[in-house]
């Protein structure tokens, strides 16, 4: 059986998500003992120059390499394909950054805090994140189509996954009691949480400028889309 179109991109780009992963998420797990070796504001410094590097490295070969392996189907010249991914990439930063974190605290401008939130879009799914890298994932590999786009969908998704977890161990750690009472109010499932009546939508809380912000991102990224991809084939790698 001919396995040419198995590239070795995609074992690199598994390794990759394979690195992020464990230094992300490692990382995360040891916010708190960081934190009161180093400071507060020190471990976000450490957090972000580990993880981004590491982030913009994958958003790179992606870039690069989003065309290699398998065709598995093609439907870029379909009628309407074009508008429904582009309407759920936005869907996904809207969910990816759901204007919940503090972009001072993220700078470490302010004083980096652990928030136990229960509004907002936390109301719709207490993991917006993967929700939204989910949405994202099926909207590229939508339209790439390729095998290596689905290889790195399943690495971000089980990566986000894990996340669910992981995230919801550690406000559990933190939180205890007052944390299980939130998990009781909210979802996973989107959406879910308030159809069994345990949740309420409140749409004026989505009335911030943060969600402003997020919208004109998405703008300045769907007209900038074509210069990154210039930009990122200039890297060999």
């Amino acid at each position: 059986m001919n396995h040419s179109w198995l590239t070795p991109s995609h074992f690199v780009m598994l390794g990759l998500l394979l690195g992020f992963a464990i230094a992300h998420s490692g990382l995360a797990a040891l916010r708190m003992q960081a934190e009161k070796a180093i400071g507060a504001r020190l471990y976000r410094v450490l957090f972000a120059s580990v993880s981004l590097p590491l982030a913009v490295g994958l958003v790179i070969y992606f870039f690069n390499h989003r065309y290699d392996g398998a065709q598995l189907w093609q439907v870029q010249a379909v009628p309407g394909v074009r508008e429904i991914v582009w309407v759920l990439s936005a869907v996904s930063f809207l969910f990816l950054y759901p204007a919940t974190f503090n972009l001072l605290e993220i700078a470490a401008v302010q004083k980096p805090e652990v928030h136990l939130y229960e509004t907002g879009i936390i109301r719709i799914t207490r993991h917006p994140q993967m929700v939204g890298q989910l949405i994202w994932c099926i909207a590229h590999t939508l339209w790439l189509g390729t095998s290596f786009t689905l290889v790195t969908s399943i690495g971000l998704v089980l990566h986000h996954l894990f996340g669910v977890w992981h995230g919801d161990r550690r406000l559990s750690q933190r939180y205890s009691e007052a944390f299980e009472k939130v998990k009781s109010r909210t979802s996973i499932i989107p959406f879910l949480a308030i159809v069994q009546g345990r949740q309420t939508l409140y749409w004026q809380e989505f009335l911030r400028p943060a969600y402003i912000g997020v919208a004109i991102f998405v703008f300045l990224l769907w007209r900038s889309h074509p210069l990154l991809i210039q930009a990122t084939a200039k890297v060999p790698w």
